[in-house]
């Protein structure tokens, strides 16, 4: 999230995070089959958070007008489902947490990482007019596409 976006590290850090989500919920569902009547709850928020996070990673790779919305949304919406699940899980074992009422697992990680989510979303406005325009995203420091990306971090070549 923290690191310089284009190619390099964060495509890198990207794809192991879906890769590893993908592993998480592929263990969570076999585990919640066993307990099924305890554990459903935490195979929905599982298979919602890897649903977001295919959606942010196929509005990348698909190369979707007005991508960057869809991307960071889904990629927030994974983490935040991820964070729910954990704390639905564990926060009657946790120091401070165990002192809440059931409920404050449930919203706590939508109170607080969705009007995080929505102010990235609202400081980069510029956005939209980049990807409408295909440009190469000057204002913003993002390409309309993944070969703009690439386009714009080749070394030029001497003819």
């Amino acid at each position: 999230m923290l690191s310089r976006k284009g190619p390099g590290r964060h495509p890198l850090f990207g794809t192991t995070y879906y890769w590893g989500l993908g592993a998480a919920v592929g263990f969570e569902l076999v585990l919640a089959g066993m307990r099924w009547e305890e554990d459903w709850p935490l195979a929905l928020l599982g298979a919602l958070a890897f649903i977001a996070a295919s959606v942010a990673r196929e509005a990348r790779r698909g190369v979707w007008r007005g991508w960057i919305p869809w991307r960071v949304g889904g990629m927030a919406a994974s983490y935040i489902l991820m964070l729910t699940a954990f704390y639905v899980d564990n926060g009657k074992n946790l120091p401070i947490w165990r002192d809440l009422p059931t409920i404050a697992y449930w919203l706590f990680p939508t109170v607080v990482g969705g009007p995080i989510a929505l102010s990235a979303m609202g400081r980069h406005r510029g956005w939209n007019r980049s990807i409408a325009t295909a440009g190469e995203g000057a204002e913003t420091g993002h390409c309309a596409s993944p070969e703009a990306d690439r386009r714009r971090h080749e070394l030029p070549t001497v003819r």
